[in-house]
């Protein structure tokens, strides 16, 4: 009997759960009244990243100060651990996750998303001296590579049958991984297009590596992320989303970080 109350009392503690995270009402409320939104982000150029004096900048800094303006509540940010974002959104430490956040079908399980707001896609980054080497996938089939953990790299590895065997190390930081790569620590990595596009510049500090564009992985897109059940909050950033669009903001925001390629067809104006 004991244990049948157990089991009984184990159920009702999962549906009570289910049901939480399947409707939160009053969850924008929850952030008006404290007045801020708490945005977990990690440094990733040029979407959040420290200028030369420290300060915070990038596309994503500047789109969640512009949303939150109009929602009447000030940003905060938070450098988090990429792996723990979820159980950090859980736990209401975080309001939202702002920081080129891809959107795929198992995270629709995990989290609620507002509108895309850009296009991009995993590259392969190499040395260049192994330019002639690696060419296609089937070269790289056996060869040590690396990627952000619980990233799309990380999930582009492990879905590609010609590389999802090979050895792996899971990084930090997408940065680490180029770093992987340019100590030859590993033979390649799967990285952002749009982050390389940044700091891929003659004469820097990954001068000596280069992106394969003859390897092609499946394109992606980019949403902020908040808790499940986040109904109203989602709701009112989509509307400010839309709003900044329509003002010509979001375009100006894009050409500003060299991303109006990559911005949603939807939203330029």
């Amino acid at each position: 009997m004991k244990r049948i109350i157990a089991l009984v009392l184990a159920f009702a503690a999962c549906f009570a759960l289910f049901c939480s995270c399947a409707n939160d009402p009053g969850d924008f409320d929850y952030i008006q009244k404290k007045g801020t939104m708490v945005i977990g982000y990690t440094l990733y150029p040029p979407m959040n990243y420290k200028d030369e004096g420290g300060e915070l900048i990038g596309f994503d800094t500047e789109f969640a100060k512009l949303v939150c303006a109009e929602l009447g509540v000030e940003p905060v940010f938070q450098l988090i651990n990429w792996e723990t974002k979820e159980t950090e959104l859980n736990a209401k430490n975080l309001d939202a996750i702002w920081n080129g956040f891809t959107v795929d079908e198992d995270r629709k399980q995990h989290f609620a998303f507002s509108t895309s707001y850009i296009t991009n896609k995993q590259i392969v980054v190499i040395k260049k001296s192994n330019a002639d080497k690696y060419k296609d996938l089937a070269s790289l089939a056996g060869a040590s590579c690396a990627a952000e953990k619980d990233s799309a790299g990380e999930k582009a590895i492990k879905s590609t049958p010609t590389i999802k065997s090979n050895t792996y190390v899971g990084s930090e930081k997408q940065t680490d991984v180029l770093m992987e790569v340019k100590s030859g620590t590993c033979e390649f990595g799967v990285v952002d297009y749009i982050m390389v596009k940044t700091m891929f510049t003659e004469g820097g500090d990954y001068s000596d590596l280069m992106y394969v564009e003859s390897i092609e992985l499946p394109p992606e897109e980019y949403a902020i992320g908040f808790r499940l059940g986040c109904t109203e909050t989602v709701a009112k950033v989509n509307a400010a989303i839309e709003k900044l669009a329509k003002d010509g903001k979001l375009s100006e925001l894009a050409a500003k970080y060299e991303l109006t390629e990559q911005l949603s067809d939807a939203l330029k104006n």
